[in-house]
């Protein structure tokens, strides 16, 4: 489980038996562990040792959990930072991953989600090598604008899907897939191309405010009560909140994906019981792809249905969901895309 096998952990906490817990259980697991007390502290064993991650405190006297995070993404900005918070501290650390935090986990700590973070973590690093290789293969190659493309893809995917990706409970490749089914949709209805580019990354960040929605409730192996319920419906404007305000069209299209992407054309959905077109065609478009990979994928509270069902269930409904949740212009589309969907699912697995 190490992140790389000459590399080690930077654990930064003021409290000594915090530092010594988490210091322990990450080396009962393999991890090569580097214990710091402060800031300052983080700040020099980082430039003197070979460090692949940083897990720490977001409230420390001295140089700050947030300070920290600037501190060493000036020295290295591709390094995975994690911090440790309190639920009184839960906007904070909202504002920490819209500057750049990679995740972060909540007191009191439970050892699973710690180490799961962790090797999201490995995978996020992967993933950067990997994007950092691709795109110098085509940087000779590539139109100007497609190359500015995926300018913004890289920082798409480093500060904002990376999270989406690695804080969705339902697989990592739910992600991915969401945003491949958009772009056929799409396709299908002939939107103009800076759409189907727009909604192909935009739709990767549809659940990007579960990051706002407590552990407990994000990832219960159950069904809601109506009470978590409510909460885990804030994540539509907790993740509009964190994209709103862009001065681009992508980002613009992503903050209404995450406002919308649960109204329903009849006006029973949420957040805001928009009807019609009153919805964005944007989040009519991704709430249709949502709802057949739901149906599609195991939940602790339900398996998974074969492709012929699903499509059965959003064509014609089952009494939750209906057609008429669906505009009909999305819903045709779908229905002839139904194969292509089913590909999709097939080729891109959690």
């Amino acid at each position: 489980m190490r992140l790389e096998d000459s590399n080690s952990i930077l654990v930064v906490d003021d409290d000594p038996y915090v530092l010594e817990a988490v210091s322990n259980l990450l080396r009962e697991y393999g991890f090569e562990v580097i214990a710091c007390k402060s800031g300052e502290e983080a700040i020099s064993r980082l430039l003197g040792s070979n460090v692949s991650l940083v897990l720490t405190d977001i409230k420390m006297p001295g140089i700050s959990g947030i300070e920290l995070l600037a501190k060493i993404h000036d020295i290295k900005p591709q390094m995975p930072v994690i911090l440790m918070t309190g639920y009184a501290e839960l906007e904070m650390a909202i504002n920490a991953v819209k500057k750049g935090a990679f995740d972060f986990v909540t007191k009191p700590y439970n050892p699973e989600y710690i180490l799961h973070t962790i090797e999201k973590a490995k995978r996020y690093t992967e993933l950067l090598r990997l994007e950092e290789d691709y795109k110098h293969r085509l940087e000779e190659t590539v139109r100007k604008q497609t190359q500015q493309i995926f300018t913004l893809s890289r920082e798409v995917i480093k500060r904002l899907t990376a999270v989406a990706e690695f804080r969705d409970t339902c697989g990592g490749a739910h992600v991915s897939r969401m945003g491949l089914y958009a772009n056929k949709i799409a396709e299908f209805l002939n939107m103009p191309i800076e759409f189907v580019d727009a909604i192909t990354y935009a739709a990767s960040l549809h659940d990007i405010g579960k990051i706002g929605i407590p552990d407990k409730v994000l990832l219960k192996p159950g069904a809601f009560t109506p009470e978590e319920f409510e909460i885990m419906k804030a994540h539509t404007t907790i993740g509009h909140h964190i994209l709103q305000g862009s001065s681009h069209h992508v980002l613009q299209m992503a903050a209404s994906v995450a406002l919308s992407h649960h109204e329903r054309w009849d006006g029973t959905g949420y957040p805001r019981k928009l009807k019609g077109k009153d919805i964005p065609i944007e989040g009519r478009v991704v709430i249709i792809c949502d709802q057949y990979d739901a149906l599609m994928s195991k939940r602790p509270y339900k398996p998974a249905l074969w492709h012929e069902e699903v499509v059965r269930i959003i064509t014609e409904g089952d009494g939750r969901t209906l057609p008429g949740h669906f505009d009909s212009r999305v819903l045709n589309a779908f229905n002839q895309l139904a194969p292509t969907f089913k590909d999709i699912f097939e080729y891109h697995p959690d």
